[in-house]
């Protein structure tokens, strides 16, 4: 018997029961039936009955594992959590055949917060529509077991729940979303309309179904956390960037700390803070920037006063977090600026209303510190360069006024001993070669003077209208017997009709005459030297050009660095200190120009500037 119910039903076996069937109903009309004739019909036709339907439920259990099976293939296609969201809740509604589902997910309060609202049309619900028995899907939550009801309004574990009245829920079905051994949230499927919508084997396969769709959903969720995580650290490191390069860009001590202080309040989330560096003479922290406070609010001169932490962070380089205040209770977190091994300073955050500071925020405020600190110590070594180097200034300055006196006495003397007449040759060789010692000697002072000046800021330029024929003429008056006495040639490229000059006459006459000096200086003799003056729209264009000897790409390089001279033989051989091309390209730079290079070792140099018109000229 229980191999003929296992068998699958036959063509023949159908045939043969309708004809008996028939037959059955023939004598029924006839009245002659024959009760051992029913009997055993009947017994066959329950027979026949029982096994469509266990071939109906195989089918519908193959039909169901199909759907599963399919709706599966789909899960894992996205990683974008709210399409996962949706694929999960469509699939279940196809696999149930459900009028609406919902799928909530555990909330930071332990509570289901609704995440996917859908319905068998493939549509999302409106927030409007978000009613469902929170009984149902509760207890799926607290026990992590599915349940099952056909009939909600009468059946005694919720009919009596004003979510099931009032909404006229007949069949619901509800089953716990696990993941790595935790429930995470919970589907829900109901129908208002049908009884007996859901059986057993619904239950069973949404259950199934959801223990796939949970490890979908939590990789989704891993990826979405890894995903802001990643949005956040991206986010951080351009922060940083920011930071790094407004420290960058300055060596002012002052602004450093403030951008400091200001970007670590910000990333910190911080209402105000005090940052305070330790002084060299006292060891105490004394309060350097401010930010965020009130005009009624305190600003200590030493955090170490007001903050007694202070002392135990800069003995221990340990971060402090403590809340102060009892009307307004406030967080505030104190930690080390350390550069290298060293305790720097130390800077104060503090946070209104009281909010523990996060370790990611500690964190941010470190790294910024940390790339203060170095900012920090180079903007003090700069302010140390830039006193030595006016000290310097001032002392060059000092010392080059001061010996202007003897150096004039001296040639004067020698000066007078050469009238005197009475000297032998030998003699007066000794008195010229003084003479023309004390007169390097006064090229070098005076270049002294002019550097310290222009180092120090106090070298003014006084301009006045000058016409280019009188510069051009003074600079050959000066530089002519010298030209000459080499066997050089001075070719004149002076365009006609040039305007007046908007210049200190003086400063340009020193420019012209050195870069000339030079060109005649670093010419072998016989060689040619041009001088070129040209209009170019608002500006004359002046350049001194040699067939001198000429200069390598590192020596353009070091050209200008005072007191440096190129090693080769001819260059040691000319007289100089060093300090007139420095001199010069800074002279150059006052007249709001620019001193422009062209050089090829063996071939000669080119040297270039501009001067401006007046402003009569300019149309």
């Amino acid at each position: 018997m229980n191999n003929q119910r296992k068998a699958p039903i036959t063509e023949l076996e159908l045939a043969s029961m309708r004809s008996n069937l028939n037959l059955l109903r023939s004598q029924v009309k006839t009245q002659r039936v024959d009760n051992a004739f029913l009997g055993k019909q009947v017994d066959k036709l329950i027979n026949l009955l029982e096994r469509i339907d266990m071939q109906q439920k195989q089918q519908n259990r193959v039909g169901r594992l199909e759907a599963l099976y399919n709706v599966s293939r789909v899960l894992g296609s996205s990683l974008e959590l709210q399409t996962v969201l949706n694929q999960v809740m469509d699939s279940i509604i196809q696999l149930t055949g459900a009028e609406r589902g919902f799928l909530m997910l555990r909330d930071d309060d332990g509570g289901l917060t609704v995440k996917a609202a859908r319905n068998l049309d493939q549509e999302t619900l409106a927030d409007e529509d978000f009613k469902y028995s929170r009984t149902v899907t509760n207890q799926v939550l607290d026990t992590g077991l599915p349940i099952l009801t056909t009939n909600a309004a009468e059946d005694p574990r919720f009919s009596g729940q004003a979510s099931i009245v009032a909404q006229s829920l007949r069949s619901i079905m509800a089953t716990p979303l696990r993941a790595r051994g935790a429930v995470i949230g919970v589907v829900y499927v109901d129908s208002r309309a049908l009884a007996g919508l859901f059986h057993d084997e619904d239950l069973d396969a949404m259950d199934a179904f959801s223990g796939q769709a949970a490890i979908a959903l939590d990789n989704a969720l891993l990826f979405d956390a890894t995903d802001q995580e990643l949005a956040q650290r991206i986010e951080e490191l351009r922060q940083l960037r920011r930071i790094d390069l407004l420290l960058n860009e300055t060596l002012d001590v002052n602004k450093a700390l403030a951008y400091t202080l200001e970007w670590a309040c910000r990333l910190a989330r911080a209402t105000s803070g005090h940052l305070g560096l330790i002084a060299n003479d006292t060891g105490r922290v004394e309060a350097v920037q401010h930010f965020g406070l009130l005009d009624s609010e305190f600003r200590p001169e030493y955090l170490d006063t007001f903050f007694p932490q202070v002392k135990e962070i800069i003995d221990t380089g340990k971060t402090v977090t403590v809340i102060m205040g009892q009307d307004s209770p406030q967080t505030v977190l104190m930690m080390p600026i350390r550069r290298e091994q060293d305790i720097i300073g130390v800077v104060i955050l503090k946070r209104i209303p009281a909010r523990e500071f996060t370790d990611e925020e500690k964190d941010l405020v470190a790294r910024v510190t940390a790339r203060a600190a170095i900012t920090i110590e180079n903007a003090n070594l700069y302010s140390a360069v830039q006193a030595a180097d006016k000290a310097k200034s001032e002392f060059v300055g000092i010392v080059a006024h001061d010996l202007k006196a003897p150096m004039n006495n001296i040639s004067g003397y020698a000066q007078l001993m050469l009238m005197d007449g009475e000297l032998d040759d030998e003699q007066e060789l000794y008195i010229n070669r003084i003479r023309d010692t004390v007169q390097r000697m006064e090229i070098l002072v005076s270049d002294l003077a002019d550097i310290s000046r222009i180092e120090s800021g106090h070298f003014l330029m006084e301009e006045t209208i000058v016409p280019v024929n009188m510069v051009i003429e003074a600079v050959k008056s000066g530089t002519m017997p010298e030209i000459q006495a080499r066997g050089h040639t001075l070719i004149e490229n002076i365009a006609d009709n040039l305007p007046d000059m908007r210049v200190d006459y003086y400063r340009l006459l020193q420019v012209l005459n050195n870069l000339v000096s030079n060109a005649f200086k670093y010419t072998p003799d016989g060689g040619k030297i041009r001088l070129n003056a040209e209009r170019d729209a608002n500006r004359i264009i002046f350049s001194v050009e040699d067939t001198g000897i000429g200069m390598s790409e590192d020596e353009l390089k070091m050209l200008g660095t005072k007191f440096w001279r190129a090693e080769d033989r001819y260059t040691r051989s000319q007289p100089g200190t060093g300090l007139g091309f420095s001199i010069t390209r800074q002279l150059v730079e006052q007249m709001g120009s620019k001193l422009t290079v062209e050089s090829e070792r063996g071939k000669g140099s080119k040297f270039m500037f501009s001067v401006a018109i007046a402003e009569q000229e300019i149309d």
